[in-house]
């Protein structure tokens, strides 16, 4: 399956379709980006966050879970321009999942600030969490697609909870299944899918709502290397159209595919920045 360049515009158009209409109220649901009033970006016109040079900074921040007498992460310093694209590597256990909670603010630091979106994520009302967090696509290692929907159903399930008319629906996910090469997979149930297959369910729901940073937690651990291949290729379409890209990955062979792509490294809950452009970020994506 590879990504054409008539299907990354027709993705492009899905994903503004998709945000064409917002009406009710949007349900909290972390991990699937859906369009939400108050998102930034109402009457499909774009919001200030693409404008600005950093998206996310991360100072000085340390996590400790309860119940625990060591730091998970401690002292964990970056920047991520927006329009950027980052892996994050490291070992097992090193700590990218909990950096990545972090991210996609499903838990709070200990000690720390984080700025997302201009903001301080801390500082934040508990009110304000889910309208923020909308904003962020997250695709799961263990994809967490719900067993009894169908592939299109799963992918239309931001846009339902948003109260998306129904008729607004269709053609914006038909176009994404098109995009992720799965337009004959329309009626699969998750369980009849290929893990490479329900990776790909997961990543078009991840993005149906045009999502300003998509967060990938070890998106090829579960694949083979031709489709991890293929996987990488639709990250990469999502970021030309001006997304900021995180990818958790212990795939070195994938380092090297990603043009200008900047590398984080996590050991021992610190964090490495080997290239140097988590602290000193360019001005704009190369």
């Amino acid at each position: 399956m590879g990504v054409s360049v008539g299907c990354t515009f027709a993705a492009n158009r899905a994903l503004t379709l998709g945000k064409r209409s917002r009406r009710g109220k949007c349900d909290a649901l972390i991990g699937i980006a859906a369009p939400c009033e108050g998102s930034g970006r109402a009457g499909g016109k774009r919001g200030t966050t693409r404008r600005m040079a950093n998206i996310v900074q991360f100072e000085d921040v340390g996590l400790c879970y309860p119940g625990s007498d060591r730091e998970t992460l401690s002292d964990v310093r970056f920047t991520l321009a927006s329009g950027g694209f980052y892996f994050l590597t490291g070992p097992s256990g090193a700590g990218k999942t909990s950096l990545l909670k972090l991210l996609y603010l499903a838990q709070r630091p200990t000690s720390g600030v984080i700025r997302i979106f201009g903001e301080d994520a801390g500082a934040l009302a508990r009110a304000r969490l889910p309208g923020f967090r909308r904003r962020i696509g997250v695709v799961f290692q263990d994809f967490r697609l719900v067993p009894h929907l169908s592939a299109f159903d799963n992918i239309a399930l931001p846009l339902r909870l948003a109260g998306v008319p129904e008729s607004d629906v269709i053609e914006p996910v038909r176009e994404m299944l098109a995009w992720v090469g799965l337009s004959q997979r329309i009626d699969a149930t998750p369980q009849t899918l290929s893990g490479g297959e329900q990776q790909r369910i997961a990543i078009a729901r991840a993005v149906i709502g045009r999502p300003e940073i998509l967060v990938a937690d070890e998106p090829t651990g579960n694949v083979d290397p031709d489709m991890a291949a293929r996987l990488l290729h639709l990250f990469e379409s999502l970021n030309r159209l001006g997304t900021t890209v995180v990818v958790a990955t212990h795939d070195f062979h994938l380092l090297g595919r990603v043009q200008n792509a900047h590398m984080m490294r996590i050991e021992g809950g610190k964090l490495f920045d080997p290239t140097g452009a988590l602290r000193n970020p360019p001005a704009r994506p190369q």
